[in-house]
């Protein structure tokens, strides 16, 4: 019942979010003192050739005005069209969004498979060399900039080892597009060359996003462990002879991945922050290129666009960790 409630009151503020996250957005980006018409229309236009660019997009009527007239596209699936691309933004937006995600996905899913164990490793032998050097790694996950660590990565496994591509999604046009995801896609083509293609693409784009995700994850399942350890109801299964393993890997564990999974909100959130350079550095042609390039370009539309999209997402994956959280912990189900 509780996650019913929940989700309701979630789904009630997903509209006003919205439209909150794209005032803000429409307001800083007017406020740059950049001019795309005159960039997109050249050195050599004239002042008439320029104010009839301004017309046709829009951009010659006052700040509110354009406020509300982008509003009302949005509300009927219109992002306009982009500066950049000459394209309608929602559908650069759509091809765009699959290869961000599989490429999060992918982070994600990664970093709790590792992070976890790690995590639980670092807990029960606390205070150990194993666990001093997973601090260590945990500390640099969250102080490496993603940016550096992916041009290390470049120069040593790509240039330098030849170990995996250097930029880039796959070699060639990749898959027939069914869902999108490469990985998908070319799984039920059951061509499985570009299926290792993508993923020999993937590692470094991959492991740089989910490094920080995943000393997150390990972080936190360190503290959840090593607070449920010390619970009554643990001393209580061991003095019935419960293996010390079985209690830490099926007791223990479910309560400590309550912190865990809270975190996977802004984890996912960080993702995101981070594609954006990692996409830019490997050339990944998902959401995160598409805004630096969109940036460059002052291309306002594009850039709300991008902003809207992350938004709906990250509101959603807070949603569901909200309810994942609740289904976890017994408590929050009352």
């Amino acid at each position: 019942m509780r996650a019913l409630v929940l989700t309701v009151n979630r789904l009630a503020w997903f509209v006003p979010t919205l439209l909150g996250l794209l005032a803000i957005t429409f307001t800083i980006s007017h406020l740059i003192p950049a001019d795309p018409i005159a960039f997109i229309a050249g050195d050599n236009a004239t002042a008439e050739q320029i104010a009839a660019l301004k017309a046709k997009f829009g951009v010659d009527k006052p700040i509110p005005v354009q406020l509300w007239n982008y509003v009302l596209g949005v509300a009927q699936g219109d992002f306009g069209v982009s500066l950049y691309t000459q394209r309608p933004i929602v559908d650069d937006l759509v091809g765009r969004l699959p290869a961000t995600l599989e490429l999060a996905f992918v982070s994600i899913v990664a970093s709790a498979i590792l992070g976890i164990p790690l995590g639980v490793l670092a807990a029960v032998r606390r205070n150990s060399w194993l666990d001093h050097a997973l601090r260590v790694f945990t500390v640099s996950g969250l102080a490496i900039a993603a940016f550096w660590l992916a041009i290390l990565f470049q120069l040593l496994f790509a240039m330098r080892l030849g170990w995996t591509p250097l930029q880039g999604r796959v070699d060639g046009w990749g898959p027939d597009v069914i869902t999108g995801f490469f990985l998908i896609d070319s799984a039920v083509a059951g061509d499985w060359g570009v299926f290792r293609d993508v993923v020999a693409h993937m590692i470094l784009p991959a492991v740089t996003l989910g490094f920080p995700a995943m000393a997150t994850v390990m972080r936190f399942t360190r503290a959840g462990v090593l607070d449920a350890i010390n619970s009554n109801y643990v001393d209580y299964q061991l003095a019935m002879g419960v293996p010390h393993r079985v209690v830490i890997w099926r007791y223990v564990l479910r309560n400590a991945l309550i912190g865990t999974v809270t975190q996977l909100g802004l984890i996912l959130g960080n993702l995101i922050a981070n594609a954006v350079v990692v996409e830019a550095v490997f050339d990944w042609p998902g959401l995160g290129l598409y805004a630096v390039n969109s940036i460059l370009q002052s291309d306002y539309n594009a850039i709300m666009g991008f902003t809207l999209v992350i938004g709906a997402v990250f509101i959603i994956a807070n949603l569901l960790v909200d309810v994942t959280h609740g289904l976890i912990d017994p408590r929050e189900s009352h």
